[in-house]
C-alpha cells in the first residue's frame, strides 16, 4: 500500500493506491494517517496520477485514465458511475445524478454518496450541484475548492 501526499492548486491531497488500484484521494488529513512508501508499481501509478494531476490543473486534461477501486454501497457506486459520466465543464443537479443513478427520489442520498466520494477529481462530484443553481457542499472540503475547479474547467482566470 502507498500513501502519499501531493500539494495541488486546491491544497493538498492524501492519496493512498492499493496495488494496481487507486481508491482514496482526500483534502483533509485521514485518521492515523501513515505516510508509506509502497511498491515499484505502486510508486509507477502514484506518479502517473501526478503527471494527470498536474495536466489538469494546468487545463490540458480533460479526462483522467487511472485505475480505481470503489468500495461503497450498490446506491454509492451508481452514483458514482453517473458524476463520472458528466463531461468537463458541464454542471448537472443533485436531481439528475438521482434520475442517472435509477433513484430518481433519492437526491439527499445523492449528496450524501457525494460527500463519501473516495476519490474526488477522479470522479468529480465538483460538477453536481443543487437544482437552484447553488454550489452545496463539496466531499467534506470548503466550497471554494468546488468553485476553483468550475472555474478552471470553464478556463476562467483563477486569480
Amino acid at each position: 500500500m502507498l500513501k502519499q501526499i501531493n500539494a495541488s492548486p486546491v491544497g493538498e491531497l492524501f492519496i493512498t493506491i492499493e496495488e494496481e488500484w487507486i481508491t482514496s484521494i482526500s483534502y483533509d488529513k485521514p485518521d492515523n494517517w501513515e505516510e508509506l512508501v509502497g511498491t515499484a508499481h505502486e510508486q509507477v501509478l502514484f506518479q502517473k496520477l501526478i503527471m494527470q494531476l498536474d495536466t489538469y490543473f494546468e487545463g490540458t486534461r480533460e479526462v483522467f485514465e487511472l485505475p480505481v477501486l470503489l468500495k461503497g454501497t450498490d446506491f454509492q457506486k451508481r452514483v458514482w458511475q453517473a458524476l463520472s459520466e458528466i463531461p468537463y465543464g458541464v454542471v448537472v443537479s443533485y436531481k439528475d445524478i438521482a434520475i442517472a443513478a435509477g433513484s430518481p427520489k433519492a437526491v439527499q442520498a445523492v449528496g450524501q454518496a457525494n460527500r463519501a466520494n473516495p476519490i474526488p477529481l477522479l470522479i468529480p462530484c465538483h460538477r453536481c450541484v443543487k437544482s437552484n443553481g447553488e454550489l452545496g457542499g463539496y466531499n467534506g472540503a470548503d466550497v471554494d475548492k468546488k468553485q476553483y475547479l468550475l472555474a478552471l474547467e470553464k478556463g476562467l482566470s483563477l486569480n
